[in-house]
């Protein structure tokens, strides 16, 4: 790393953050530079200052540090490079170019740039004890980390992903038929002609990855990607206790509500991602601005932000961290932004992210059945996407969020905010109104949502992906009809409903 005077001082300048620590050493290497090494190289990088003391009481910023020097710099870099290579540390993630002395005022100054640790090899620990000796950094400085937050990591670190584990004394019993059978509709809609079509519903699990057989001990049954996608409510709950999902809409509030609308787990619902995914994906899409545009002779209705913001709900599930304790993974819809938050920190650096590229879901079974009915399919180019959606929109920076403190991504889109006269008729028309007819009008728009997302599709397989008998879809059908928004084409037997 090139580090020069002006790049040290104007680091001072913006004092001891989350990745700068600054420590006073004259003779030796001070025993605390390990502790910061770890904390560094588990979070998210950050540069240490060796022969820079720090008064914390000092609330001017130019006074706050004194750049005193150390006694032999050669000797202090020396004996660094001697520990970090003994069995101080369990990884020496340094390269030569890490370590530079640089004058300043006269004195040596020692800096140690430590990089984020590759995610395969994290924790980067000390001692050769990994539960008593990882640290962590945030804005106060390092601390030790508790078991659970290395248990994390070391979970992280697992190439293959953790959804794919076997689960034992969970059977084809804990599947909820209902919601396996709807994903079916929607991937033979999806892959018509697919062999899978035609096998039973447990071989289909096995071809997904959501139920496996070990060979080495003959256990059979789910794996935490089949019970997470496609379980039981209760089955879910007893196995997953501490993971919750949430949406929450905020928008077009009146007096002291809270929200206009909620998805949570309250026993109406098989609680399980699919039917979360299936059921909140409508809402956060519903309102989003649709330019009127066509191609040739045909509208497309379905705009780069739509896809865009079914990315970012894909990204937050196959990047949750199931097994974390207290883990939510929640979506919010405001009158000016869509919020993403999935319990589990950023296992790659956010730059590399911002670039693209590269991806490493913590859930990749759970990925590969989302992007077999057409969620997610660009792996690596997930934010790229999205950034170059709302660059393209002019709605707005999305901003991505690694919420070091509580163990949690979370990812903001601007969205454009409606005028004021458009507000005041929604409170009057979707709010004080009916609040009955707020439900029937969601109801009708996802049936909408699904007709848009999958031309020429029948009422039979809208009833499926749905959930909704066929009396109901009809009713929806005939108030899309007559609204002129939707139509069918073809013959009786294989036509189908479009977007008109």
């Amino acid at each position: 790393m090139d580090t020069n005077k002006n790049t040290i001082i104007e680091t001072l300048l913006n004092g001891e953050c989350v990745t700068l620590e600054c420590k006073r050493a004259k003779s030796e290497v001070p025993k605390s530079v390990w502790e910061t090494y770890s904390a560094f190289a588990n979070t998210i990088g950050g540069m240490i200052l060796l022969g820079i003391e720090e008064n914390r009481k000092e609330t001017d910023i130019q006074k706050r540090f004194q750049i005193k020097g150390v006694d032999d710099a050669q000797k202090i870099v020396n004996d660094f490079w001697n520990t970090i290579n003994s069995d101080k540390v369990n990884e020496n993630i340094l390269s030569s170019n890490d370590v530079d002395t640089v004058e300043i005022n006269g004195v040596q100054i020692v800096c140690i740039h430590v990089p984020q640790a590759d995610w395969r090899i994290k924790p980067i620990y000390l001692n050769g004890n990994v539960y008593k000796g990882t640290y962590r950094r945030n804005h106060e400085g390092d601390y030790h980390c508790t078991e659970r937050q290395v248990r994390a990591m070391i979970r992280d670190s697992f190439e293959d992903g953790n959804d794919g584990m076997l689960l034992e004394h969970y059977d084809m019993n804990d599947i909820d038929i209902d919601t396996l059978h709807r994903y079916r509709t929607l991937f033979q809609f999806r892959n018509d002609g697919h062999v899978w079509n035609e096998v039973d519903d447990k071989t289909f699990l096995k071809n997904l990855g959501g139920y496996i057989i070990d060979r080495a001990t003959g256990k059979e049954g789910l794996t935490m990607a089949g019970l997470m996608m496609f379980g039981k409510g209760l089955s879910v709950q007893e196995r997953f206790a501490n993971f919750r999902m949430d949406y929450l809409d905020f928008c077009n509030l009146i007096g002291d509500e809270r929200y206009s609308d909620r998805l949570t787990y309250d026993g109406r619902w098989e609680n399980n991602l699919y039917q979360f995914f299936s059921r909140v994906l409508p809402k956060v899409t519903a309102d989003l601005p649709r330019p009127f545009r066509m191609e040739g002779i045909q509208r497309v209705d379905d705009t780069p932000q739509h896809k865009a913001v079914r990315e970012a709900f894909t990204n937050a599930i196959i990047h949750s961290d199931l097994l974390m304790d207290a883990g939510i993974l929640r979506v919010e819809k405001h009158d000016d932004r869509l919020c993403f938050r999935n319990p589990g920190l950023l296992k790659l650096p956010i730059e590399m992210i911002y670039e693209g590229g590269n991806s490493k879901a913590r859930n990749p079974k759970i990925q590969n059945m989302l992007r077999m009915i057409g969620y997610g399919e660009n792996v690596g180019s997930g934010f790229p996407t999205i950034l170059s959606a709302w660059k393209d929109a002019h709605w707005g920076e999305p901003e991505l969020k690694n919420k070091i403190e509580v163990d949690e991504v979370e990812l903001v889109l601007p969205i454009p905010a409606r005028g004021g006269n458009d507000r005041v008729n929604d409170k009057i028309n979707d709010r004080i109104n009916d609040r009955i007819n707020d439900k029937i009008n969601d109801r009708i728009m996802a049936t909408y949502t699904i007709i848009r997302l999958n031309p020429g599709i029948k009422r039979k397989d809208i009833s499926n992906i749905s959930g909704k008998s066929l009396p109901t879809i009809d009713r929806h059908i005939d108030v899309l009809t007559e609204d002129g928004l939707i139509e069918y084409r073809g013959s009786r037997k294989t036509g189908g409903y479009y977007v008109k």
